[in-house]
């Protein structure tokens, strides 16, 4: 009860300073599984996204997040663990660390949905970086679910890099058409053609 109070209060405060303004110019919010990938410049990013998405759908769908930093200090741990109920991975590349794909994997097999961040890290706002590779692997691992490309506009202005406190600034999450890995579609030219079709929700 109160985990979810937490969210609504998030979501609300959110949507507050932002007025988070959805736009489905490629595909619809429909019920149906998907993973949603996205542009990264701020911690916000995911309650922003999340926050686009109707309350139907936002029930089933999960942000994956980076321990290294969600798991430092229990209020961040209590929010990423239990109001948002996130897949919180391990980005550090070890043989001792279990293969980060898993967790995400097992959400989708429950039937969740999953909201990506392939850059892996925080950009600047001022270009996309490289995809990492994880993404390519959750979608050969499971070829049917729909990727669904999601550009967040303005969010690197309302928390950029080193502020604890947000600023208030209209952004905008713009939803692009559903893609799928194609057969045997090598790594280099998957990631690439994902990339793209983030940046071209950039102009739209």
């Amino acid at each position: 009860m109160f985990e979810l109070l937490t969210t609504n209060l998030t979501i609300g405060g959110a949507r507050f300073l932002t007025g988070i303004e959805a736009r489905w110019v490629g595909c619809c919010p429909d019920d149906v599984q998907r993973i949603y990938f996205a542009n990264h410049t701020s911690h916000m990013d995911f309650v922003l996204l999340c926050s686009a998405l109707p309350a139907r759908i936002r029930e089933k769908t999960r942000p994956v997040a980076a321990s290294d930093y969600w798991n430092r200090g229990i209020v961040r741990q209590y929010i990423i663990h239990r109001a948002f109920r996130a897949v919180v991975i391990d980005r550090k590349c070890s043989e001792r660390v279990a293969n980060p794909i898993e967790p995400m994997i097992e959400a989708l097999d429950r039937g969740e949905s999953l909201v990506l961040f392939p850059e892996g890290t925080r950009g600047t706002g001022e270009h996309v970086q490289p995809f990492k590779c994880g993404i390519f692997h959750l979608a050969s691992a499971r070829p049917h679910i729909e990727l669904i490309p999601v550009w967040i506009d303005n969010s690197y202005r309302v928390m950029p890099k080193g502020t604890a406190v947000p600023i208030p600034l209209l952004c905008s999450a713009a939803f692009g058409q559903p893609m799928r890995i194609g057969p045997d579609e090598p790594k280099e030219i998957f990631l690439a053609r994902s990339r793209q079709a983030l940046l071209d929700l950039s102009n739209q």
